[in-house]
């Protein structure tokens, strides 16, 4: 029987390459350099790593790896988006529409959930303790 391919690899690291780590783990600090020794998942990779500090670690998540030759580009992008000053929801255009999103706008800051959501969350319950309080 003729073997068949398999579909698209889910990950781009394979076995063997050389990576390094963007994130700081247990007895192996940020920006160790490994080697993948197993890939294993199917929906979410994970990689069994050998560090070059002679550490063993397993289920390391694919976002916390880059390949060695892309940890240069990888610290740069980081240091980028750092820089950027960060988006407030008053610069956002459903906060700059007007409307009641002044006490709105905070708390969809803090919680990321848009801003026209939380005033229609905000309406309902109005609405809804208006109705308590005729029949009541």
């Amino acid at each position: 029987m003729a073997k068949t391919k398999t579909g698209n690899k889910p990950t781009s690291l394979d076995k063997h390459a050389r990576v390094t780590l963007t994130r700081a783990l247990p007895l192996v600090p940020e920006g160790t350099s490994g080697k993948i020794k197993l890939v294993n998942g199917l929906t979410w990779p994970r990689y069994w790593v050998q560090f070059d500090n002679g550490e063993w670690v397993g289920s390391v998540s694919e976002v916390d790896l880059v390949l060695a030759d892309d940890y240069e580009a990888y610290k740069q992008r980081k240091a980028e988006e750092a820089a950027r000053p960060a988006v407030t929801a008053a610069a956002t255009p459903e906060a700059a529409a007007g409307g009641d999103g002044a006490s709105a706008a905070p708390a969809a800051a803090a919680s990321k959930v848009p801003a026209s959501l939380l005033e229609r969350s905000q309406r309902a319950r109005a609405k809804k303790a208006a109705a308590e309080a005729e029949a009541g």
